[in-house]
């Protein structure tokens, strides 16, 4: 297994030399913001499926820089949310989430948004547009798990669940066992979600 130098040192290659794809991420979340921020509602399954997208950039990007690991679980998730969960959610347009919901998700996609680690030298403002979300783990998963707050779970609590469990592992993995404290910040998040994820109803079984 990598050291916690390799991994970090892979991170950091991966945040640097793929800079204008995290450019591209963030227009792309730029233009869905500005679209909830107008009162825009998707479609509860369009939503739980474009979630799943950043997921496979990430697997994308650990698999070229050899982090097998990182490129297994990633493609993984993304297979279970998108084929068992995303396809299998209630038709109907994403629930509004409660206030305090709103405001932790909000806060969790501002972070990751300009999650301020591994580009090297950078200034203030080049994390606002080249933080490396949709590139590695921890920021990834901080937008995804904010996003998922804002749609509250997208009425479903597997997906939700799972989503936390994996931000959960990798919050924790980048705080404690790499020594990136501010992934703190995504393992109270998912918790976050997953504590949200136990009062969401699940579908009744169907009658015979």
């Amino acid at each position: 297994m990598p050291t916690p130098d390799q991994i970090l040192e892979g991170l950091a290659a991966i945040a640097n030399e793929q800079t204008w794809l995290a450019i591209v991420w963030h227009i792309i979340l730029a233009g869905i913001i500005i679209a909830l921020l107008a009162r825009w509602r998707p479609e509860r399954k369009l939503g739980a499926v474009a979630a799943t997208l950043p997921l496979l950039s990430v697997a994308a990007l650990a698999l070229s820089a050899g982090n097998l690991f990182n490129a297994i679980v990633f493609f993984l998730f993304a297979i279970l949310l998108l084929a068992v969960l995303s396809l299998g959610l209630p038709p109907g347009r994403v629930a509004p989430a409660p206030t305090w919901a709103r405001l932790v998700g909000g806060t969790l996609i501002a972070f990751g948004w300009a999650y301020p680690h591994f580009l090297r030298g950078a200034s203030t403002l080049k994390y606002l547009y080249a933080a490396p979300v949709g590139l590695i783990p921890c920021p990834t998963l901080s937008v995804l798990v904010g996003f998922t707050l804002l749609a509250a779970g997208f009425t479903s609590r597997a997906f939700s669940l799972s989503l936390g469990v994996l931000g959960m592992f990798y919050g924790a993995f980048g705080a404690f066992r790499l020594g990136v404290r501010i992934d703190v910040v995504l393992l109270a998040g998912a918790l976050i979600l997953m504590a949200f994820a136990m009062t969401i109803r699940t579908r009744p079984a169907p009658t015979s």
